[in-house]
Parts: C-alpha cells; structure tokens; sequence
C-alpha cells in the first residue's frame, strides 16, 4: 500500500470498529452493528484498493463515508453526541480521503 489514502481508511475504518466500545455506545444495538460493519467494510476496500484493486473499491468508501454523514439522522441517533460526532467526523474523513484517491488515480492515468 503506497497511497497514504488507503492508510488512511483502514486505520479509520479499524477506528470505526472499534469506537463503540471506546466511546461508550455498545449498548445501543443497531448503532453499534452500524459502526462495526461499516468499519469492517471501509477497512477491507482500503485495503482491497491499496493493494491494487479496482477503482469502484476507493467510489465505494466514498458512499460509505457519505452513508456515515447521513447514517445518525435515517437511523435515528442524532441526538446521541459521541455516536453522531464519530460517525459525521469519520464519514468526512473517510469519504474525503477515499474522493482524493479517486482523483489520483484518474490523475495517473492520463499522464
């Protein structure tokens, strides 16, 4: 994996994981399924993307990180502070970093 890019998911995506027990929302059952199976995802297409895979993998994570922006207000948890800033914070990141790669690799391709 050279792109920083992809680091950057699989370490957000790991995060995202992990946050429901870090930040104190286990309890609430389908926020918690939420960050960990969009942490498993965004991690595997960083890491599917970083290691050579095809483009639509780094278009995915795009639309993961614009599904975690969305996610605290169409499942219901926007007013619960810790998993509504995490999910918006890292939806941003994640969603932002994964565009960039989109964008470098178009980039590469022309030159």
């Amino acid at each position: 994996m050279q792109r920083w890019q992809d680091w950057a998911g699989v370490i957000l995506g790991v995060w995202m994981f992990l946050s429901p027990w870090i930040l104190g929302f286990s309890a609430e059952a389908g926020i918690m399924w939420n960050a960990v199976i969009v942490g498993i995802l965004a991690a595997a297409l960083a890491l599917w993307h970083g290691y050579g895979g095809p483009a639509w993998t780094a278009w995915v994570n795009v639309v993961v990180g614009v599904w975690l922006i969305l996610s605290p207000w169409i499942l219901a948890y926007s007013t619960l502070t810790n998993p509504m800033a995490n999910a918006v914070v890292v939806g941003l990141l994640l969603g932002g970093s994964a565009l960039w790669a989109t964008q470098e690799k178009a980039e590469r391709g022309k030159g």
